[in-house]
């Protein structure tokens, strides 16, 4: 079972599905909406497997590209996921409580990433979206 929350405590989810495909983008978007480098999450692989456990009144969704969109805790505005017409489909993995079980497998959008992003490790960088 894989857990999160946001920075308050207010609003809690649990699944009972793995996570998969972690990756960061260093797009402007995800540098502006994370207040940093850019973005760190992953695919829930059985977004059926995704329940709210606490909170869900408290979330809030903003629209980055309908149908697409974030959800955040609206009382400290922590990211906690995407979404798609509603329904979960990744969970930033800093809203994970402990282990989520993966390591980042790519980077996206490097070639718009800030002046000051270094990027570490040997996972692939792809200029925009992986191929």
């Amino acid at each position: 079972m894989i857990s999160g929350e946001c920075f308050c405590g207010a609003v809690k989810y649990e699944m009972a599905s793995p996570l998969v495909k972690a990756r960061c983008c260093h797009c402007s978007r995800c540098r502006k909406a994370f207040s940093g480098a850019g973005s760190a999450y992953a695919e829930v692989a059985a977004p059926d497997a995704f329940n709210w456990v606490q909170g869900r009144e408290l979330l809030s969704t903003y629209l980055t590209h309908a149908p697409w969109g974030l959800q955040f805790c609206s009382r400290c505005g922590t990211t906690l996921c995407g979404v798609h017409d509603g329904v979960v489909h990744g969970v930033t993995l800093g809203s994970v409580n402990g282990d989520p079980g993966v390591q980042i497998e790519q980077h996206i959008f490097v070639d718009s990433r800030a002046p000051w992003d270094h990027i570490g490790g040997d996972a692939p960088q792809f200029s925009e979206h992986a191929p």
